[in-house]
């Protein structure tokens, strides 16, 4: 069995011979390993990937209960988790369904290590989307006097369906700050990179009639401050003054599409630690 162990902790010396040889007294072999010493916070980081004998393989939870004594001798927050297990996750789309398009055909094509457990929007428009795919569509209509119920509605399914991750793949509705909370570091959002510069309706519009030179999108954990979560991945594309709206649009849901599942399979593959409000990520 192959696992994933991520860690954090003050830096000081001796971790990675600890870590290294406590994989071994346990029959692990290492086969991915990368950290990082933040010197401005004196924080480490490490991510571990190891496989033990078929004859001695322990679960998650084992190896954290043996694991323990060490994290306490050098102050980690430390967890296993198994390699191969696919993340329970919920996807939210409103309207626009690059993102969605995507992820799925990822997923079917089996580059993305999540399982879909439910596609949820506050729009009717892909339902039939998601029945191609086998998946569950649920339809939760949000106005201002049904937020709150259409949010605790969500936290249920979530909740309900033992779901790990929400991935909001271009979902237009502002998530509480309490539901935030709830999704700390279980919420990826998607958008374009214009923010803050092109707030609010018709982003690649306002692009397209400043003649903008880049366009690109942005990966980031929700939180409560709109748009400001600890950010995943960015990524950015050239556009010139002979692009029209329609051409920029695409060229700028390609690259959100592209970042987004990135973003998701880091996340799922348990690449990311976060920083406060940055994050490392193992690429």
């Amino acid at each position: 069995m192959r696992l994933i162990l991520t860690l954090t902790c003050p830096d000081r010396p001796g971790i990675v011979h600890a870590v290294s040889g406590f994989l071994l007294a346990q029959n692990g072999n290492i086969l991915e390993a990368a950290q990082y010493d933040d010197a401005v916070t004196g924080v480490f980081y490490m991510r571990v990937c190891f496989e033990q004998p078929k004859s001695d393989s322990k679960t998650p939870a084992q190896m954290e209960e043996l694991f323990a004594p060490l994290a306490a001798e050098f102050g980690m927050k430390a967890r296993f988790a198994e390699a191969a297990r696919p993340i329970p996750t919920i996807i939210m789309v409103s309207q626009h369904g690059h993102c969605l398009h995507d992820l799925l055909f990822r997923l079917r094509s089996g580059v993305l290590p999540i399982e879909v457990r439910a596609i949820v929007s506050n729009h009717r428009d892909f339902y039939q989307l998601a029945a191609s795919y086998n998946i569950p569509f649920h339809h939760i209509p949000v106005k201002a006097d049904t937020k709150a119920a259409a949010e605790a509605k969500l936290f249920d399914l979530f909740e309900s369906e033992g779901a790990e991750l929400l991935v909001l793949a271009r979902y237009m509705q502002v998530l509480s700050d309490d539901l935030c909370r709830k999704l700390a570091g279980r919420a990826i959002n998607i958008h374009h990179s214009f923010l803050p510069s092109f707030k609010g309706a018709r982003p690649y519009q306002q692009a397209h009639d400043r003649g903008v030179k880049l366009i690109g999108a942005t990966a980031h954990y929700v939180t409560g401050d709109l748009d400001e979560g600890p950010i995943i991945e960015q990524d950015v594309a050239r556009a010139s003054h002979g692009m029209d709206v329609a051409t920029l649009t695409t060229l700028g849901r390609d690259t959100e599409s592209a970042v987004l599942a990135r973003a998701v399979k880091w996340h799922a593959e348990h690449r990311i630690l976060l920083d406060g409000h940055k994050t490392v990520v193992f690429r």
